[in-house]
């Protein structure tokens, strides 16, 4: 059985501020906790009920592993139907972004992108396309949000999520920038040759002026119908899918 403080430590960490201070976040699910698990992520602690112990059996060597009950599990869980397995774990020190370590490569670039399910998807469609890193205006939702982790799908545990002050990061670095844009080059028309930043802008307002100016080509995915944008997940999958086909 948890504690009490167990308990409001755990709660605690459901708060953007408290993740901060603590350096900790929460995965949840035996996909998601398995592949942090693998990774090079540090593992805090994992909390696992008796159903989950045969599954998490190879994963939990050396491992702070504490089994508990599913009313205790439902005290922790960020989620509406908790699942098995919940860990926390360590948030890596900050790095400098160096656009140099980008070179060769096609990188998405998220301005202002405010809903965590959406950084989750674009975290996990970079991974499917074989991106190693996202780079994000410090606008942009947090990474470490829970909801943004489990949209993931354990994809978070290999791509390398940076923030940075945009437009300056833009405006210095050599690399090609394309940004979507409604008016545009058509994407299906667009060279993007062997490497570059993909920029794709806020739900609402797209990307921001500043970052419009730096230099750029803008691009656009053409519409057929009548809606009036796309989803900024959708747009980002769009693009590392054009990328890959050529």
């Amino acid at each position: 059985m948890l504690s009490k403080s167990q308990i409001r430590f755990v709660n605690a960490l459901h708060q953007k501020k408290t993740r901060k201070e603590e350096r900790l976040f929460i995965a949840e699910g035996i996909k998601s906790v398995t592949e942090f698990l693998q990774s090079d992520y540090v593992v805090d602690t994992v909390f696992y009920i008796s159903e989950a112990a045969a599954k998490m059996a190879n994963f939990l060597r050396n491992i702070k592993a504490v089994e508990i009950s599913r009313e205790d599990l439902n005290k922790i869980s960020t989620l509406t139907t908790p699942q098995d397995v919940l860990a926390l774990i360590r948030i890596p020190e900050k790095t400098a972004v160096n656009p140099d370590s980008f070179k060769n490569t096609f990188t998405l670039v998220l301005d202002g992108i405010q809903d965590p399910g959406n950084l989750g998807t674009i975290i996990r469609t970079a991974d499917w396309f074989g991106c190693s890193a996202v780079i994000c205006s410090e606008d942009t939702v947090e990474a470490y949000n829970p909801k943004v982790v489990q949209a993931a799908m354990g994809s978070l545990s290999r791509i390398s999520v940076h923030y940075t002050d945009l437009p300056d990061f833009l405006k210095e670095n050599k690399i090609p920038v394309f940004q979507a844009l409604l008016q545009g080059t058509s994407i299906y028309e667009t060279e993007f040759g062997q490497e570059g930043f993909i920029v794709i802008g806020n739900e609402g307002k797209g990307i921001s002026a500043q970052v419009q100016q730096a230099p750029h080509l803008p691009v656009t995915i053409p519409n057929f119908g009548n809606a009036e944008s796309l989803n900024a997940a959708i747009a980002a999958s769009i693009f590392c899918y054009e990328i890959k086909r050529k």
